[in-house]
This record gives structure tokens, C-alpha cells and sequence, in this order.
């Protein structure tokens, strides 16, 4: 690439359009599941290689995830870390959503970016890969990525990521779980409310569901409508957290669930309102089936 580095003070409307094109298309490239092909991985990395005056590793293995990749590692460093090993890895298409807004500039607004590009390139082609003087190991992508509706990380059933080596990540809405608290369902309530971290806490408790935590602590009740489908607005102190409110409802199928409300919350009414994010006072003229 022979392309002038210059400065742009301003997109034309050509431009600006196309840049939600490179935002999706690095998000496609980073969620792919394909299979990688090894040896356009390894083409694509010696460009990177040679774009930088560097000779790449002879030793050159394949991976199909990171835990296999850690264990050839380690059969050359015996007494090297995970730190050391992902502190010597680029992460292929995980990069790709800020690589293509490089491509995009090389692309679009004809400006060089050429290291930066071939890494671009090279995420098309490639998971991860661990380089160094003695090893280059070209891992596989994840066989499973699951999202939820914001696009975090998640999973009810079972890994939010998995590779084919065995490596399993749980998330629930972008937070890492322990593998036992959704596949073998041995969380409890009482596990729930005493587990130290805050935030694993909140996703303990959304796991175990909040109607049978409320059963394991002391509740207030602040209003109980006359319609048990509006519910009952209770308030319960919960630990190292303080005071949280919750809608008691109970739905069309006869199961009751609770539903944690704003603090702010007077009335069941208004609580169920601010579920369907209705006035109250409309709210009091529909017949609701939560």
C-alpha cells in the first residue's frame, strides 16, 4: 500500500454512511464461529511478520482454544503463567471491533493504515494467537457464543463461550459465573445472599429468582392491592446492600414471582405501572396479565 498518511477535518455524507457498515461488519467477524482454515491463518500472520522486519517462529501449531493453546505453551515454558501466555497473545477476531474502524479509515477514507490493516486481515482468518521468538500457536474460534438482548455475554443453560478443546466460559448478562450455579443447579437462596462479591450476589440472586430469596430474608409489606395479579409492593433490608423494594405478583399461571422495583415506588399500582412503564393511573384501567 502505497497511501499518504494526510489529516480529515470532515466526512461527506458518503463517508458517514458507510460507517455503520465496518461497525457491524466488526462485530460479525469477532461473533464468527467458523472454523478457522490453518494455513490462511499462518499466510495472514507472516504478513504481519514481514511488515514489521521480524522472522516468525518455525514452530507453528494449531489449537482449537485456549486451553490447548496453554498446554503447548507450557511444554516450552515449563515454568511459565497464564499472565505471561495471554500477555504474548493478540487476540485475532476478538480484535476486530476496533480494527475495523482502521479498516474502515483505509478503506473508506483512502488513509494508510497498513499494520493495523493487516491485522484487520488477519482477523478474518484467525481466533487467537500466542507469538514469540520460540512458539507461534494459531488457536480456533469458539464454537459457541451466546448473547442476550444488549448483546452481553450470556447463557441460562450452559457456556456463553465454548471452544472445541473443552474451554467453557459462563456468563450471566456479562458477568462471569461459576459453571455449577446454572448446569448443575446446586445454588441455593441462602448461598445467594451471602456470597461476598456484591455484583455475583445480584446474579446469584437473578439466578435463584428473587421470590425465593425474599422467602430466606425478613419482608416488609408496604401495600398489597386487592388484585393479586397487581400484587404486593414489599421492602426487604438485604445484606450489604441496604434497603431494595420488590413487586410480588402473581401471573396468569398461577405462579408468583417477585420483580425488583425503584426505591421510589408507594403503591403495588405504581409498581406494576413501572413494569409496563405506564402511569399508575392508567395502569388502574387495564386488566393486566403479567
Amino acid at each position: 500500500m502505497n497511501k499518504v498518511s494526510t489529516k480529515i477535518e470532515s466526512l461527506t455524507e458518503a463517508q458517514t454512511a458507510r460507517i455503520a457498515e465496518y461497525r457491524d461488519k466488526g462485530v460479525e467477524v469477532g461473533l464468527s464461529t467458523e472454523r478457522v482454515d490453518f494455513q490462511k491463518a499462518v499466510a495472514a500472520l507472516e504478513k504481519v511478520y514481514a511488515n514489521v522486519n521480524l522472522k516468525m517462529s518455525d514452530n507453528v501449531k494449531f489449537a482449537s482454544g485456549p486451553t490447548e493453546a496453554y498446554k503447548m505453551y507450557k511444554e516450552v515454558y515449563p515454568k511459565g503463567n497464564w499472565r505471561d501466555f495471554v500477555d504474548n497473545t493478540i487476540y485475532g477476531n476478538h480484535d476486530s471491533y476496533f480494527l475495523y474502524f482502521y479498516k474502515y479509515i483505509n478503506d473508506v477514507l483512502d488513509i494508510a493504515t497498513t499494520p493495523l490493516f493487516l491485522l484487520t486481515e488477519l482477523s478474518l482468518v484467525s481466533g487467537w494467537c500466542y507469538l514469540d521468538e520460540k512458539l507461534v500457536v494459531i488457536m480456533d474460534r469458539p464454537c459457541v457464543i451466546k448473547q442476550d438482548d444488549r448483546n452481553l455475554s450470556h447463557c441460562e443453560n450452559g457456556p456463553a463461550i465454548a471452544y472445541l478443546d473443552g474451554t467453557e466460559v459462563y456468563m450471566w448478562h456479562g458477568v462471569r459465573i461459576k459453571k455449577n450455579w446454572i448446569v448443575d443447579r446446586t445454588l441455593t437462596a441462602s448461598q445467594a445472599i451471602t456470597e461476598t462479591n456484591i455484583e455475583l450476589r445480584r446474579v446469584a440472586c437473578e439466578i435463584i429468582g428473587w421470590n425465593n430469596i425474599l422467602e430466606e430474608l425478613p419482608t416488609k409489606v408496604i401495600d398489597r392491592d386487592a388484585d393479586p395479579e397487581i400484587g404486593t409492593l414489599l421492602e426487604v433490608n438485604i445484606p450489604d446492600i441496604g434497603k431494595e423494594k420488590f413487586l410480588q405478583v402473581l401471573c396468569g399461571t398461577g405462579r408468583t414471582f417477585a420483580i425488583p422495583v425503584p426505591p421510589d415506588m408507594k403503591t403495588a399500582l405504581e409498581a406494576q405501572a413501572w413494569t409496563w412503564d405506564l402511569p399508575a393511573d392508567m395502569m388502574s384501567d387495564l386488566e393486566v396479565r403479567t
